[in-house]
């Protein structure tokens, strides 16, 4: 698991799995569009709607949970990075939400 920025993530988005790990009241503020949203207490039970071929970019508020479920990822096989600053960083920078 590599922790990648948020020009990083931005760059990659359209050809990776980016994956909000948030709880829904925090999603409703907006999320990273094209993001699948999955929280990270149902990531278990929803683990087949990831495909394990596209890696995947895990997003929180800040990047602890999103940090926790790369390496969950990683550890079932899946290539997954976190995004540094999380949600909190995306929309400091003033980059799109949906």
């Amino acid at each position: 698991m590599a922790e990648i920025t948020i020009t990083e993530t931005d760059q990659r988005r359209a050809t990776d799995n980016v994956l909000d790990v948030r709880e829904d009241f925090e999603v409703a503020e907006g999320m990273i569009p094209g993001a699948l949203h999955i929280p990270m207490g149902q990531l278990q039970a929803r683990l087949g709607e990831l495909d394990p071929a596209v890696p995947v970019i895990a997003v929180c508020r800040s990047g602890n949970r999103s940090a926790a479920v790369a390496d969950a990822l990683s550890g079932a096989g899946y290539k997954a990075d976190t995004m540094a600053g999380g949600m909190t960083a995306w929309a400091r920078a003033g980059l799109p939400t949906t």
